[in-house]
């Protein structure tokens, strides 16, 4: 894929949940090896955005493109299939199986079982503790843990970009910094990631680029560095 094509595309998408237009024609692209921020306020409409993109609700209207193939009609399997996974707001694990069981549960569109199982040792390695536990149910994990288990699936159906939903939602200050050196570490890997997070501190620090989502709209992008820089961003959401 040309790197100067969007890996995702979205314009002018309009969603609405119930009688309530959750996103009004929203602009997003998502360039190769990006990782790109999405900021906002509680309600704001970060979740629907990915929620969206995954095809786990309903489009109104508008367009949305990945590699170039439209995808707004798409089923969830067909889009982890594509090459997008998610990990949700909340973990979201499943408590009564093991982290290994989780882990090859990530893994279901896939069937090179011997590339599956070099992707369980990878997520090992890069999760140590997740190795530690893979025999555990994952719903005794600590909230830390569990955040790293719902990227480590993610990771196991080999997506081309990443979709991250909060995932410092509620962790303490050391778990949080080792979740970042992790999304850090997947970047210089390449993988692109779309992060949705309330931290847009943290946020910002490690993506290139970020749009800021106000009540379904986005009001303001550019690059990662000059949000941080913006008195208007600084004022509403850097404290």
């Amino acid at each position: 894929m040309n790197e100067s094509q969007p890996l995702l595309a979205i314009s002018s998408l309009n969603v609405n949940y119930g009688g309530i237009q959750a996103l009004r024609d929203l602009d997003l692209v998502v360039y190769p090896g990006e990782i790109v921020t999405l900021i906002g306020a509680n309600g704001a409409g970060k979740t629907t955005t990915l929620r969206a993109i995954s095809r786990l609700v309903d489009i109104r209207s508008g367009q949305m493109q990945y590699r170039g193939k439209n995808i707004r009609r798409s089923r969830p399997d067909q889009i982890v299939k594509m090459g997008i996974a998610q990990s949700p707001e909340g973990r979201r694990v499943l408590a009564r199986q093991s982290v290994l069981t989780n882990l090859e549960l990530g893994a279901y569109t896939r069937s090179d079982a011997k590339g599956v199982q070099e992707d369980i040792e990878r997520q090992f390695r890069v999760f140590p503790r997740l190795q530690e536990r893979k025999h555990q149910l994952a719903g005794t994990l600590s909230g830390g843990e569990q955040q790293m288990l719902a990227i480590a699936r993610a990771l196991m159906s080999r997506p081309k970009l990443l979709l991250l939903d909060e995932p410092s939602l509620g962790l303490a200050p050391q778990v949080v910094r080792e979740i970042f050196g992790v999304i850090r570490d997947l970047h210089a890997q390449g993988v692109t990631i779309l992060l949705v997070e309330q931290n847009a501190n943290l946020a910002l620090q490690v993506a290139d680029r970020g749009y800021v989502l106000e009540a379904g709209q986005i009001t303001l992008s550019g690059q990662a560095s000059a949000l941080l820089e913006d008195e208007g961003v600084k004022k509403a959401y850097l404290g």
